[in-house]
């Protein structure tokens, strides 16, 4: 029975005591799935690169993979396959050449190195050269292995690399040196601080006096603020969800915290991050990387995570807004997904804007009901409502106000979410009049009822948005296919949003990626060209936005099964 799985969790523990046992709790669970997990998640994953076949097969064979504990997960003939497949698979090592076509080595191993530092790379090859060798320890390579090689020195290789990765592992239960990175990450005062700044309670005169009292940088020129929401119902098996929610802080500190130069602390269960932007586009790039934070810590500890991401704002004093609405973005889990990040600005531009003005009139609940609620939830929020300003000594002018605060709350959401209500398009002064004599039980109904016209029109909005958006980037892919740099990246300048809200809206609505889509209707113009034109292969892949026509070339015949000269001469042939 491991430690983790048995021990009782006491109340009486100290911070530094529940951090440790979470961290040892977390190396359990990794040990444990070092050896007794399925589908190969037992072992240390391994993807092989080289565009020479042959050779692949070699290692996987003449290797004893499971018995250096290591698995196998698959293998990439060139750089931008075993791209691809790093990106969906995040292996532990990545063995590649350096000559291959499309991608080599050295670029694969950068991308890598900057995308997904946790893999270890191996870089092996049959040229013997300085620059190389230089590069890769630039690249912090773990061995420059030259061909041919045997088994038995591969097998060296593996060893030592293996007992690498049990060590990173087992430096984290170094209880001397978890018990200082838990008072370093959360000192009391500091902490104490930023609750208070999110909270809005730190006058303008005093924030200089505390950014100094508690030795705080914390310059701009714009800021932004996350929030990081770990599930406490989807745990894994006897995990505690308190040392859960610490270890997600603890990874996002270290994979978020240095780039971002962030502040982190726990408010109300979840943890905040004040982050730093140089520019207000940078925004997309954290969203960006907040989306692959929570890919990897629900890879890494099986934690879901959801992050959202607040407005950005350019004075301190600001930073509750932000937080007000990142925490709004989090509530939208419920429509978009759970384990990604959460742009407010992406995904409710006229709902943040008024996210705040109902906080007073008790409708809050309501409106969010309105949001992310369906018809039953919306009953249960208005009887609440209801409830709260229909008390039996309520004054007949005391129920007048609350009517007409009522009716302006909902007038001033229908205008922000650009709602058009019927109730209010005519005479107001009659509405009030029919609303003043309405029993408590008819004003139920009308509030119910206009409640389920608002969600069912901003839930017809919401699709009209998303199918826009997704019809913008086809448009641009039909006017700009021939660009060789059209990709991913530049699709999202365009549209101002980052690849992660892109990427999910437009395999939703199209079933297929973005860069899928782009290959596929590239593939269709060149197919046509091909049976339309004379023109040369190469000549058509530079048309339809490849540089490279050896790549078209390989593209194409992984799209038709044949080469593009083939193609040609078979669709020749049928006429």
């Amino acid at each position: 029975m491991w430690l983790w799985s048995a021990a009782p969790f006491s109340e009486r523990w100290n911070g530094v005591q529940i951090y440790i046992y979470l961290c040892i709790c977390y190396n359990k669970k990794r040990v444990r799935n070092m050896h007794f997990g399925e589908n190969d998640m037992d072992k240390y994953t391994v993807l092989l690169v080289d565009d020479e076949e042959e050779v692949i097969q070699v290692i996987m064979k003449k290797m004893n993979w499971d018995g250096l504990g290591f698995s196998v997960i698959g293998y990439a003939e060139n750089g931008v396959k075993a791209l691809e497949l790093v990106e969906e698979f995040q292996p532990d090592v990545v063995m590649t050449d350096i000559r291959m076509p499309y991608m080599d080595g050295m670029e694969l191993a950068d991308r890598i190195r900057t995308e997904y530092p946790a893999t270890r790379i191996l870089i092996f090859t049959g040229f013997d050269e300085f620059e190389y060798a230089k590069e890769a320890v630039h690249l912090e390579v773990e061995e420059y292995i030259l061909k041919p090689v045997n088994s038995m020195e591969l097998t060296n290789v593996f060893t030592q690399l293996k007992i690498k990765l049990d060590q990173d592992i087992s430096e984290k239960r170094n209880t001397q040196i978890l018990q200082q990175y838990y008072m370093d990450s959360l000192p009391l005062l500091q902490a104490n601080f930023y609750t208070t700044l999110i909270e809005g309670r730190i006058r303008e005169e005093e924030l200089e006096k505390y950014l100094s009292d508690y030795q705080i940088s914390f310059e701009g020129p714009f800021f932004c603020c996350l929030v990081i929401h770990t599930s406490s119902t989807q745990v894994p098996e006897n995990m505690n969800p308190l040392l859960l929610s610490t270890s997600v802080q603890k990874q996002a500190e270290e994979r978020l915290g240095g780039k971002w130069q962030a502040k982190s602390f726990i408010y109300l269960g979840n943890t905040v991050m004040l982050v730093r932007l140089q520019n207000e586009n940078d925004i997309t790039d954290l969203t960006d990387e907040c989306d692959r934070f929570c890919r990897y810590v629900h890879r890494m500890i099986g934690a879901v995570v959801t992050v959202g991401v607040g407005q950005v704002c350019d004075q301190i004093l600001d930073l509750p807004q932000s937080y007000n609405s990142a925490r709004e973005a989090v509530s939208y889990r419920v429509i978009h997904g759970t384990i990604r990040a959460i742009n407010i600005r992406e995904i409710a531009p006229q709902e943040m804007s008024g996210a705040d003005t109902v906080r007073d009139t008790g409708l809050s609940d309501l409106f969010k009901m309105i949001r992310l609620g369906d018809e039953s939830a919306i009953e249960e929020a208005a009887a609440r409502y209801m409830e709260r300003i229909s008390p039996a000594s309520r004054s007949l002018q005391q129920h007048h106000i609350a009517v007409t605060e009522l009716v302006s709350a909902l007038y001033r959401f229908s205008v922000e979410n650009e709602i058009t209500a019927d109730a209010f398009s005519g005479d107001m002064r009659q509405l009030y009049s029919r609303l003043f004599d309405m029993v408590p039980d008819v004003l139920k109904e009308w509030l119910v009822n206009i409640s389920r016209s608002f969600h069912e029109k901003l839930i017809s909005a919401r699709s009209r948005s998303t199918k826009s958006f997704v019809y913008k980037a086809e448009a641009y892919v039909h006017d700009h296919y021939s660009d060789e740099s059209l990709s991913l990246d530049s699709i999202c300048e365009v549209l101002g949003v980052s690849n992660s809200y892109f990427s999910t809206i437009f395999k939703k609505e199209t079933g297929n990626s973005f860069i899928g889509y782009l290959t596929d209707y590239r593939m269709d113009q060149a197919s046509r060209l091909l049976i339309e034109t004379n023109e040369k292969s190469y000549i058509i892949a530079k048309s339809v936005g490849y540089a490279d026509p050896n790549y078209f070339s390989y593209v194409f015949k992984r799209r038709f099964g044949v080469s593009p000269s083939r193609y040609r001469t078979e669709h020749a042939e049928s006429e």
